[in-house]
C-alpha cells in the first residue's frame, strides 16, 4: 500500500511539472457593453460568447495575459472610453 501511495505521489508530481512547463495559450480581449459602456475582460479560452450579444470588442489587439488586459482596461477607464 505504501508503494502505491508513493507511485501516485510521484505520478502527480510528474503531471504537475509537465503542466507547468507547457506554454499557456491564454488570450484576453476587452469587450464593451453598448448599453452601459462597461468594459470587461473576456477570456477567449472560454468556448462560449458573452450573453447578451450587445457588446463590441475594443481594440483588435489580443492581450496575452490577464495582467496585460487589466492594464489596457485601466488605460481605457482613465481615457473615458470605458465606464466603471
Amino acid at each position: 500500500m505504501r508503494k502505491l501511495c508513493t507511485l501516485c505521489a510521484a505520478a502527480g508530481i510528474v503531471v504537475t511539472a509537465f503542466a507547468a512547463t507547457a506554454p499557456a495559450h491564454a488570450a484576453y480581449h476587452l469587450i464593451r457593453w453598448q448599453d452601459t459602456g462597461f468594459c470587461q475582460i473576456w477570456d477567449e479560452n472560454i468556448p462560449t460568447t458573452p450573453y447578451p450579444s450587445n457588446y463590441t470588442t475594443i481594440m483588435g489587439a489580443v492581450a496575452p495575459t490577464f495582467l496585460d488586459a487589466l492594464i489596457m482596461k485601466d488605460g481605457l477607464l482613465r481615457a473615458g472610453t470605458c465606464s466603471f
